[in-house]
Formats: structure tokens, sequence, C-alpha cells
């Protein structure tokens, strides 16, 4: 089991960018084609913006043409959490950093070979590890 990470709504503000916290602590979402990873091609490992916790590789991203990033599986069966959301009217799944419940956005069924699906996260949930700097 994952050890969680929990803290104060006033720490989780102390530490975040305005736009993470409403993305992460407040279930926001930010606007299609604004995030820092939609296109990035980097290769590395995108962590939690929150807590550092590893989410996807880059081996596993791919344009949806959404506008946020996506990527087909996350790093380890253990790293997100994902739940019924039935904001807006509609029922969607949301996925959750595992280790300190910070909302990352939505996975559906249209996603590419081999798992069908496109976990579609914001950037300001998200922060890229580069490869190279991972190898130190």
């Amino acid at each position: 089991m994952t050890e969680k990470i929990v803290k104060t709504e006033e720490e989780w503000r102390k530490q975040l960018s305005p736009e993470q916290f409403y993305v992460t602590r407040k279930a926001g979402t930010e606007p299609a084609f604004t995030g820092k990873y939609w296109k990035t091609k980097e290769d590395g490992t995108y962590v939690c913006s929150c807590c550092g916790a590893p989410l996807f590789s880059s081996d596993t991203k791919f344009d949806s043409g959404t506008g946020w990033p996506s990527f087909w599986e996350p790093a380890t069966d253990r790293a997100v959490t994902t739940h019924v959301d039935r904001a807006y009217g509609m029922a969607r799944t949301e996925v959750r950093c595992a280790r300190c419940d910070a909302h990352l956005g939505h996975v559906f069924e249209d996603g590419p070979d081999p798992t069908g699906l496109r976990y579609c996260m914001n950037s300001a949930s998200l922060e890229l590890k580069p490869e190279a700097e991972q190898k130190k």
C-alpha cells in the first residue's frame, strides 16, 4: 500500500501555485492546449506536482488531439486511483494520485493499444523529470 501524504488546505496553498492548487486540490481543469506538457515529447517520468510520486512514463504518452497530456497507462498499477466523477451532469472516471489524492484528470476508454485507455491529465498536476536528470 502507498503511504499517504495528508496536508491541510493552507499547507497545500503555500506549496503550490494558484493554478496547481485549483487543479489538484479543487478538481479543476486547465483550458485545453494551454498546459506546459500537452505537446512535450521529452523523455522522462511525469511525477505528481504535489508530492513527487511517479505517475506516468513518457514512453506511454501520445498525442490524443485533445490539448491535454495523454497516456495509455500509469507508471505502475499503484500510482493512481480512480473514482466515479458525476460533476457537470455526466459520469466520468476521475484519476487521482494514490499518494496524496491530487486530482490529475480523467481516464477514457478511447485510447490506443495496448490498453485502449486515454489518461487525459492536466499539466498543472504534473512535473516532468527528464530522463537525463534521473541518471545522475
